[in-house]
């Protein structure tokens, strides 16, 4: 009982990426740009969508979650790591540590869970066009959401539970935010719980998820390969492009993190191959979608010109009325008018 009391006293020590004091500052500036960049193009994602009717489908419904979910997810990790480069301090409480990685562990399975719908929403576009409308209905799509919001916070919860159980002894993190398997590393208790636990909800809440990823594509490419014209099916591929793009990048990076712990013992391998998956892949996630989609660009295209229209129309009343003064402490103008 003391030993538990002691741990949960204690701080950890996230090591991060190097101690040299000489490469903290160009970390800095490279970490916040990365973070500045996802956060703004996911929320210019989101003003896009939400500003223009046209776009208010379930396809972009979806897109303005993944995008939340995105700010959040790097939100959990990055600002933590830039306070410590900057404080030169690498220490997290326990409660900190615990809450850093459930609300981790919270928005990947959200990222999951979304891009599986996002999926299931292609491969109804593609496979039954016809129903669409009534398949995809406004409460299906925020049933969806929902019911991945509930499960991941389930999810995350029966991930995170178990490490107050216990014990540690060493308490350096060779990582730069609270990684569940490095933190099941370091305690010094029987973790074959833990394990369990993460073996069941990984097949659970990943794999699943990931098989039906496969299972919409792979009814998606034969319906593709049916139609008879190229343009056809060009036109086919090119709504799901984008979404396609995204989820290889991310089960991509992923398995790139779990292959790269799996081969190596030296944790900064798993540590510059966790960059690729918390840091990259969100901040590149609105530039695939900006830039590969007609329709987000339309409405950002629209957006900058009524934010021009408005700058200019301001300019000229300000103008207007910069004149107006003038010519009123004008003696003449006075004069002419008395």
């Amino acid at each position: 009982m003391e030993r538990g009391n002691q741990t949960r006293v204690r701080n950890f020590l996230l090591l991060g990426f190097t101690e040299e004091p000489d490469l903290q500052p160009l970390l800095f500036g490279l970490f916040l740009s990365m973070y500045l960049i996802t956060v703004l193009g996911n929320l210019v994602i989101v003003l896009a969508v939400s500003s223009d009717s046209h776009l208010h489908t379930p396809m972009y419904f979806f897109l303005v979650n993944l995008s939340f979910v995105d700010i959040c997810f790097t939100s959990t990790t990055i600002p933590k790591m830039l306070v410590n480069i900057q404080t030169q301090s690498k220490v997290i409480t326990y409660g900190g540590c615990i809450t850093q990685m459930y609300f981790f562990l919270l928005f990947v399975v959200l990222d999951n869970f979304l891009l599986t719908t996002m999926a299931y929403d292609r491969f109804v576009a593609i496979c039954h066009p016809l129903h669409y409308t009534v398949i995809m209905h406004p409460r299906l799509c925020g049933l969806l959401v929902l019911v991945a919001w509930c499960v991941s916070v389930m999810g995350s919860l029966l991930e995170t539970l178990p490490v107050l159980r216990l014990s540690f002894t060493n308490m350096e993190i060779p990582h730069y935010f609270c990684d569940l398997p490095e933190v099941l590393k370091l305690a010094c208790s029987d973790t074959l719980v833990n394990n369990i636990v993460v073996y069941f909800v990984t097949i659970v809440l990943a794999v699943f998820p990931f098989s039906g990823i496969l299972f919409s594509y792979a009814q998606i490419f034969s319906s593709i390969l049916r139609i008879s014209s190229a343009r056809g099916k060009y036109k086919a591929f090119s709504t799901c492009g984008s979404h396609l793009s995204v989820v290889s990048l991310f089960y991509g990076t992923g398995l790139g993190v779990y292959l790269s712990s799996a081969a190596t013992s030296s944790s900064r391998t798993s540590v510059v191959a966790s960059v690729m998956y918390t840091m990259v892949t969100p901040m590149l996630n609105p530039f695939i979608y900006s830039l590969r989609n007609r329709d987000i660009k339309g409405a950002l295209g629209a957006r900058l010109v009524r934010v021009v229209t408005v700058r200019d129309e301001v300019i000229g009343l300000s103008g207007i009325a910069g004149c107006t003064i003038r010519r009123t402490r004008n003696p003449a103008f006075l004069g002419s008018i008395f």
